[in-house]
């Protein structure tokens, strides 16, 4: 089953996701459950995640590396990660996070410019 959420950040861009619980479904679900949520964003790379979230998942058809645009829960951290590019660790072109990643949907904003642009800051997470 796929969900729409949207990521308010004040004074930018929202940013549209669609979570798909067909890898992850006890990730998704809870995270559905959870929302909304106001969290901070903290950027690494080409990937912004969250300050810790709600979710309290585990391992759950974790995966390292991941693909561009992939939207995943870091059971480390307890954070919503944005994958738009490569990270700082992995081998060229790579996109690998800091430890496995339950891949919860895909980043599917028409801008995706704006995540290039955030800095620490707040969001809002709630359904669309």
């Amino acid at each position: 089953m796929k969900f729409s959420v949207i990521v308010e950040i004040p004074n930018s861009s929202n940013i549209s996701l669609e979570l798909d619980d067909a890898d992850s479904p006890n990730t998704v679900h809870e995270l559905i459950e959870k929302l909304p949520f106001t969290v901070d964003l903290n950027v690494w790379g080409d990937e912004i995640y969250t300050s810790k979230s709600p979710i309290s998942q585990p391992e759950e058809n974790a995966k390292s590396p991941v693909e561009l645009n992939d939207v995943a829960y870091w059971p480390t951290g307890k954070a919503i990660c944005l994958f738009y590019g490569p990270t700082p660790i992995g081998n060229p072109g790579e996109i690998t996070p800091a430890s496995p990643v339950n891949v919860i949907g895909k980043i599917i904003s028409p801008d995706k410019s704006i995540l290039k642009n955030l800095h620490s800051e707040s969001a809002t997470f709630r359904k669309k």
